[in-house]
């Protein structure tokens, strides 16, 4: 009876949103109706969301969609067009925003300790300042903003955030530009923050440890899931699923309703005319939109005989040796993530293979069929001035696919840039619309050997499901250097770790196969491997005899393959027909196209080998002239 009385009152007060009877919680935070139109796009479109004082949410979406937008409405640096903002008396905020701006005039550390403590700053704060500075990697902060670098500036800005005294915190990509021992610093701290958090995040490991609630962004709305990102993914199925099967019932009532509606119904009596009602309803109705997915397939290069070969490469700046000794040639599959903490040279050694920076020491060796396709860490081949559609034909006009010919504008929509969108200057797309974008140049170059220096960045989650799906079917050699261990376990199959005397040392498997790696040899420290563990390999100091033809066991295999090739391709072709055939029987179709699958693997599985040993003939005769 008491509540009902309070409810009453606060009726009749006016609204009051600070209060959540069924938690206990009190609300510091809500958002009703909230709108903003960035030229002739909808960002937001009536946004309703409340926060409880302990609430930790997560908020996911396609770039673009108005993550940061929402952040900086909520942390009170950018109005809404319409609806209200409103906040808890006394509200403390600390706000990461996505690109910090800092004071040149000022030194780094003065201007961390003005954002922390403003006014009250005083000699004793400076070194609690200068200490989480030191952990960040921020080597000088007793030096000028203008020197950093755009992670370097990034971490700085973390770190004031993250030392404001808050009760909501909000942090933009807080993960971009850390390594390994600051995420796990950094989830740490916000499994123990006392307060409520927002934030925008890419990293899905970091989702489901940190976060309660998940907030998606979709066509200007804002749907909320009380649930990490794992149990978010599960509901979502889910709901999916159940609007699909509802469509498929409203579908069949409507194929039923038309054929009676062709037989000439007329509406005589108040059943007919509420049945032709229910007709119309079920042909205007608002059918679930299916996930848009970035979609891109390419027909790869192929590889010759030479790859990347790596012999003694070494490279230092500034006295500090960054990597020395690395020798490797690469293999036509390989997929191999570099780590390490930041500032240790990864960026470099990716420079160095690509030929943008000159070794010290050693020689770097590059095939003649290799063709690289580079996703640095910025979006340095965007042109600000050119339209979205100019980025990509300055690149290929048209893409080879499975498909055949497919032009840049067709590309551009299947990677969520639409028509309406291909004629906006570059400079006015968000920072990851610009990443997605930069992504798309570089696929568009039909690569054969990828280079990805950080892509995780600024990317969203739905875009990094389909590059690892696109990497998935790509046929020629991944390297990357990510700090997303996610990715790492999904991509990858070898790590290469820096060391801190400046080698490299493999580990096979993605980064959780690393990191049991350290802990079998008993090394609580990222990076230090016991001896017994496997060093980058090194070529051979004795080189066994020169191969002037095919062994007999590959010649007679190579022979084999050709047949063996044909018979497969008219078995699937035999299937096709027999799918066709049984388009009806459902449970004859599943066991068709199960059999089917199991085919095209085998068929691929040979073809892939016929190629190889084809090559390999052909290289060795041509060296025999």
């Amino acid at each position: 009876m008491q509540r009902n009385r309070d409810a009453d009152r606060r009726k009749s007060d006016g609204p009051r949103p600070f209060l959540l009877w069924y938690t206990g919680a009190m609300n510091i935070l809500n958002l009703e109706n909230v709108s903003l139109i960035l030229g002739a796009k909808t960002i937001l479109d009536g946004v309703n969301f409340a926060m409880a004082d302990h609430d930790k949410v997560g908020v996911i979406g396609i770039n673009g969609t108005g993550k940061s937008t929402l952040l900086r409405i909520v942390a009170g640096e950018q109005a809404p067009d319409e609806g209200t903002v409103t906040r808890a008396n006394g509200l403390r905020i600390s706000y990461l925003p996505q690109n910090p701006v800092f004071d040149p005039n000022r030194s780094l550390l003065d201007n961390v300790t003005a954002r922390v403590y403003g006014k009250e700053a005083h000699w004793n704060t400076e070194g609690e300042v200068r200490a989480m500075l030191e952990k960040f990697g921020i080597p000088d902060p007793d030096g000028s903003p203008e020197h950093l670098s755009g992670g370097q500036k990034k971490r700085a800005a973390l770190v004031a955030a993250l030392l404001t005294p808050s009760d909501l915190l909000i942090l933009d990509e807080p993960t971009n530009h850390l390594d390994y021992e600051m995420i796990a610093y950094l989830q740490e701290t916000l499994q123990s923050y006392r307060g409520a958090l927002l934030m925008v995040t890419h990293d899905r490991y970091f989702l489901d440890e940190v976060t309660d609630v998940i907030l998606e962004l979709d066509h200007g709305k804002a749907y909320r899931c009380e649930a990490n990102y794992s149990g978010y993914l599960e509901r979502r199925a889910q709901r999916l699923d159940s609007a699909r099967a509802a469509e498929r019932k409203m579908a069949t009532l409507y194929r039923q309703d038309l054929a009676w509606m062709m037989r000439g119904a007329r509406a005589r009596s108040t059943k007919q005319k509420a049945h032709i009602q229910r007709f119309e309803a079920l042909r205007d109705r608002k059918k679930p939109e299916e996930e848009r997915q970035v979609e891109i397939a390419s027909l790869p290069e192929r590889i010759g005989g030479k790859t990347i070969e790596l012999d003694g490469v070494g490279k230092s700046y500034g006295g500090r040796t960054l990597f020395r000794d690395v020798t490797y040639t690469f293999l036509k599959k390989d997929r191999i993530g570099i780590i390490g903490p930041n500032g240790c040279g990864k960026s470099t050694l990716l420079k160095v293979i690509l030929g943008l920076v000159k070794p010290d020491a050693g020689t770097v060796t590059v095939g003649q069929t290799i063709r690289f396709g580079y996703f640095s860490q910025e979006n340095e081949a965007l042109d600000e001035s050119d339209r979205v559609i100019d980025a990509i034909r300055n690149v290929a006009e048209y893409i080879r696919t499975p498909e055949g010919l497919i032009s840049a504008s067709e590309m551009a929509n299947r990677f969520l840039f639409p028509p309406e969108l291909q004629y906006t200057p570059v400079a006015k797309l968000s920072g990851g619309e610009k990443r997605r974008l930069f992504l798309l140049k570089v696929l568009m170059g039909n690569p054969n050997v990828l280079i990805l220096d950080e892509p995780t960045n600024d990317l969203d989650i739905q875009t990094l499901q389909v590059l690892e799906d696109y990497l998935d079917h790509f046929s020629g050699i991944i390297l990357t250097v990510s700090h997303d261990r996610y990715f790492l376990d999904r991509v990858v199959t070898r790590i290469f770790a820096f060391q801190p005397d400046g080698t490299l040392w493999q580990s096979e498997g993605g980064y959780e196969a690393y990191r049991e790696h350290l802990l079998a040899a008993g090394k609580a420290e990222e990076g230090r491997f016991s001896h017994e563990e496997t060093p980058v390999r090194e070529k051979p100091k004795e080189q066994p005899r020169k191969k002037t033809k095919l062994s007999y066991r590959e010649q007679r295999e190579l022979d084999s393959l050709e047949p063996e090739i044909d018979a497969l391709e008219k078995e699937v072709a035999s299937l096709e027909q027999e799918i066709a055939d049984a388009a009806s029987d459902y449970e004859k179709l599943r066991t068709l196209c199960a059999e089917k699958d199991k085919k095209d693997a085998e068929l691929e599985e040979k073809m892939e080998r016929y190629l190889e040993l084809q090559d390999l003939a052909d290289r060795l005769e041509e060296e025999k002239k």
